[in-house]
């Protein structure tokens, strides 16, 4: 830790922005919560409709917001106690997301500790998306057709990350590594999948249960890649291996999008993706406090500091990918053809 961030660290503790605001939380819980009942209470009223799928979509926002919430509190922002937040996050995320919280837990504190960096940061890690030319160049087959195209097809394929989500978590539970938790997280997500899945089939006819699963999972997919995609995609990436200052490290890899509290609802308080790598434990409602001391101390620093829309860093994410997927070209291309054939 440099003295440069134990300055900007004195400045966030002077001001309190460290100091948990349980009661915003709890707020933010019951409100949800209370859309969740109401969510369900419109789905039987509905009773045999295809409106029913409007209930599913809704419901796929709820459950991203529980994921905000279950972040959170892994990050210990909600709790002083750490046990409290662990409990919390577990409680949030088994059973009412259906994902593991010790797996979420593990993923993500590598890539907190080594945002953007190769062969570190599993967020960036090879997938059916490449994030980097060397994984894009390994592709082949129908995947190779896939990445040179990956940016137009990311917002598409989120419609299935719902999915993944779910399975990946499940296959962490089913490893053969250890797991803390694992027999409470395994029948706590069995027992709700068994209910939800259940009630759906219970209510409604068989096709029209399969697509309300089916758009409550895309949406879910969805609005989690659209929120966690802006912060990070299209940024610098370190080299293996590289030492960086942790200041420069997490603002440079970081960006923020602009709104105001609507956008802080929207995305969990992601938004401010700088301040919260720079400071994982602070509650949501400080970081925009926390945002203006973290520009100015950038600004003194010579440290650039990224900001931006939504709308344009969708963009950006789109034309990075694309860069990147031209990395798959087929290696019996002639590069200044394909040039001249895009021209």
């Amino acid at each position: 830790m440099t003295s440069s961030y134990s300055e900007l660290l004195g400045q966030v503790r002077a001001e309190g922005l460290l100091e948990r605001r349980r009661g915003f939380y709890i707020a933010m819980f019951s409100g949800v919560a209370i859309a969740l009942v109401g969510a369900f209470a419109g789905l039987i009223l509905l009773g045999d409709s295809w409106f029913t799928l409007l209930i599913a979509a809704a419901l796929g926002i709820i459950f991203t917001q529980f994921a905000f919430l279950a972040h959170e509190a892994s990050h210990r922002q909600v709790f002083t106690s750490g046990p409290a937040n662990d409990r919390a996050g577990r409680f949030v995320a088994t059973w009412l997301v259906g994902m593991s919280y010790q797996w979420w837990m593990t993923k993500h504190t590598r890539h907190h500790a080594n945002p953007n960096t190769i062969g570190k940061d599993p967020d960036i890690a090879r997938d059916t998306v490449s994030f980097t030319e060397a994984d894009a160049a390994r592709s082949t087959g129908l995947l190779r057709v896939l990445t040179r195209r990956q940016g137009y097809l990311f917002f598409p394929l989120l419609l299935l990350e719902g999915v993944n989500l779910h399975v990946t978590s499940l296959r962490s539970l089913l490893s053969k590594e250890p797991v803390p938790g694992r027999a409470k997280e395994l029948t706590a997500i069995v027992v709700r999948f068994g209910i939800y899945v259940s009630a759906i089939f219970l209510l409604l006819p068989v096709g029209v249960a399969f697509a309300f699963l089916g758009v409550q999972l895309a949406v879910f997919g969805l609005y989690m890649g659209a929120s966690f995609a802006p912060n990070h995609k299209g940024m610098p990436q370190l080299p293996e291996g590289s030492r960086v200052d942790f200041l420069d490290k997490q603002v440079r890899t970081s960006r923020n999008i602009t709104g105001g509290w609507w956008m802080n609802l929207l995305m969990g308080g992601l938004n401010h993706q700088v301040e919260h790598h720079l400071f994982p434990s602070m509650p949501r409602p400080h970081l925009a406090r926390a945002r203006r001391l973290t520009m100015a101390h950038c600004a003194g620093h010579d440290i650039p500091y990224t900001e931006t829309t939504l709308v344009r860093s969708y963009g950006i994410v789109i034309r990075y990918l694309n860069r990147v997927g031209l990395a798959a070209r087929d290696p019996f291309d002639c590069p200044v053809a394909g040039t001249y054939r895009r021209a």
